[in-house]
């Protein structure tokens, strides 16, 4: 299928977090008669990660099947493919199968392709690939980095915060204990936390994602929580401490995810930057040294707009053959 039919094919497959599986089974019946010897791997019931090799997958292309909701199908115009998906990842699952038919037409063999679950929320599909790394040497993830080599990615560290109150008649709001001005003093402490900063990766950032809370406008709230998102470069067992130190005996509160930044390695020839988004590759630590590439800019993903330009996909096609061709040069 060519390349823009295939992305185009990929975003009308509805895969919201959760619901990879049809995803799944169109990559295995895409691949298995091109030669692949293809697994789908069972992460959840009815989600799956699939896993497509050519003998020892000695290099690996990878990126997710999931996206954000919410789903809307693909339309194009002479420059764009527009679609949930069409940058992050489903253009760029296009561009790897394309990358690796390509290289198969070549006579090669020893290398694969890893499609997995769950990267938008917890990379539950990368932490159970992890478990059967295959042999691989070298893993290029598939993340909109506008095809440049992502020389280091953010870390992620998200903190759930819960307040109790007691709720009363909002007339006599003495007779209650507000949960919400509560929560909004510990907030307020949060925000004044000093962060770290990393001379490559820049600095750490806070994003106040979720407030909910209280039943009424005339009822004292009983509880309120929010979810915090930092964005980290430096490893989190500090900021932690600073949290938990500011946290305790004021709520209740659970760190419910925690990825680190990572550092990639520069190769010549390639334009470079740094990204502050976070991927699947700190889950796939036996899956060799890693690299980041893709088509696609992180500004529209997760958006209304989320696009790709085709130019990109084909650019990104080749960069893949070359990065594949590169990394296998150091598996002899």
């Amino acid at each position: 299928m060519e390349l823009f039919e295939f992305t185009k094919a990929l975003v009308d497959i509805e895969s919201v977090t959760g619901h990879e599986g049809a995803c799944g089974e169109f990559l295995r019946d895409h691949l298995a008669p091109r030669g692949f010897q293809v697994e789908l791997q069972e992460v959840t019931s009815g989600r799956v990660n699939v896993l497509a090799f050519r003998g020892t997958p000695h290099v690996v292309l990878s990126t997710h099947m999931d996206t954000v909701p919410p789903f809307f199908p693909a339309c194009e115009d002479a420059e764009f493919i527009y679609g949930r998906g069409s940058c992050d990842a489903k253009g760029i699952i296009a561009c790897q199968v394309a990358a690796a038919e390509r290289l198969i037409s070549e006579g090669m063999t020893d290398f694969g392709l890893l499609f997995l679950a769950g990267e938008e929320v917890l990379s539950d599909g990368a932490q159970v690939a992890n478990g059967s790394p295959r042999g691989a040497r070298y893993i290029v993830n598939g993340e909109p980095t506008e095809n440049k080599l992502a020389l280091g990615t953010k870390g992620i560290l998200r903190v759930d915060v819960r307040a109790k109150g007691r709720m009363a008649h909002s007339a006599y709001p003495r007779l209650g204990e507000n949960a919400i001005e509560k929560l909004l003093d510990i907030l307020a402490d949060v925000r004044k936390l000093r962060l770290p900063v990393d001379p490559v990766l820049g600095d750490s950032t806070m994003n106040l994602g979720v407030i909910s809370g209280g039943r009424a406008a005339n009822v004292v709230p009983d509880e309120a929580e929010a979810q915090i998102l930092f964005r980290t470069v430096r490893p989190d067992e500090g900021l932690r401490r600073k949290l938990a130190s500011l946290l305790d005996g004021r709520c209740e509160y659970d760190f419910v995810r925690s990825t680190p930044a990572l550092k990639m390695e520069e190769l010549e020839g390639y334009e470079s930057d740094v990204v502050a988004f976070t991927t699947d590759l700190p889950s796939l630590t036996g899956w060799g040294r890693p690299f980041l590439l893709g088509p696609g800019s992180i500004s529209v993903a997760h958006t209304d707009h989320e696009c790709v330009r085709k130019a990109d996909l084909v650019k990104a096609v080749e960069l893949y053959c070359r990065l594949v061709r590169e990394l296998k040069t150091r598996c002899v």
